[in-house]
């Protein structure tokens, strides 16, 4: 998929009410957080949060899962414990032998989620990386902006969590020091 269709799918997905998981190991795990901040967050433009979890996170989870089943299964159960039907998992990967991802991808499709596999172009894990940035970047801006055309601007202010009176807070909050 190009950048351009993921961030479709993306955008109805959100406005549906569903959400997005991603997941990855290694340098794809820290992309996988990258991309659900930018979503939860904000890439450039102050807006509305969006629904995005990294499941990559949660060392608990991970361990126990690990533990107690077999890492092939740590993205797979929250997938089952979080994942519902109209959700997407994004998974990220270099290789795309990633067992536990694989077998994270299946256990969004039998929950009935769209499974949307970041493209691995590139000629080696570096490069294969610094391209997917760049997508999911692509794919941030586009969804973005379709939330700011459609007025979704942040609903975000200080008086909303009390800070107004502590000057360094709002400061801060606003996208200052």
């Amino acid at each position: 998929m190009t950048h351009a269709e993921v961030a479709k799918e993306l955008i109805k997905c959100f406005k549906r009410g569903n959400k997005t998981l991603i997941c990855g190991n290694g340098g794809s795990a820290a992309e996988s957080q990258h991309f659900a901040a930018e979503l939860v967050g904000k890439l450039n433009t102050r807006r509305r949060p969006l629904p995005a979890i990294s499941l990559t996170t949660d060392t608990s989870i991970l361990t126990a899962v690990a533990n107690d089943f077999n890492f092939y299964y740590v993205f797979a159960r929250q997938v089952e414990a979080l994942g519902k039907k109209g959700d997407i998992l994004i998974t990220i990967s270099t290789s795309g032998h990633s067992t536990n991802v694989n077998v994270a991808a299946m256990a969004a499709l039998r929950q009935k989620m769209e499974v949307i596999e970041l493209p691995r172009n590139g000629r080696n894990s570096q490069r294969i990386q610094e391209i997917q940035l760049r997508f999911i970047h692509d794919v941030c801006q586009i969804v973005e902006d379709e939330y700011l055309k459609d007025d979704w601007k942040s609903s975000f202010s200080e008086q909303s969590y009390n800070l107004s009176g502590n000057k360094d807070n709002v400061d801060w909050i606003k996208g200052g020091k």
